[in-house]
């Protein structure tokens, strides 16, 4: 499970048997949800949030937050997903210190 960004109790992470379309897990506390970047030529077209079974979905605040951090950091996102799941490379975590 690798864990690829942090921000202000916010983790940012996927489980090392994903699929695809590319997601990112995010936990705050002890609730978390899925968002699907939805990808067109290159660029992030929407984020789909989904809730993960057996986990209680993040606030409505929360979502937004984890939607805002995800829409700035989307392509270093997608960038880890490929290194990890394509190249079969390891991620580092990223400590985001700085308010968005």
């Amino acid at each position: 499970m690798p864990k690829i960004f942090e921000y202000f109790g916010f983790v940012f992470f996927f489980y090392s048997n994903e699929h695809e379309p590319i997601h990112v897990h995010v936990k705050h506390g002890e609730c978390e949800s899925v968002f699907e970047l939805i990808m067109m030529n290159g660029q992030l077209e929407q984020i789909n949030v989904r809730n993960k079974q057996g986990y209680k979905p993040l606030a409505s605040n929360d979502k937004r937050i984890a939607e805002a951090f995800i829409k700035k950091y989307s392509k270093n996102i997608i960038d880890k997903w490929v290194r990890f799941f394509v190249m079969k490379q390891q991620v580092r975590s990223t400590n985001i210190k700085t308010k968005i």
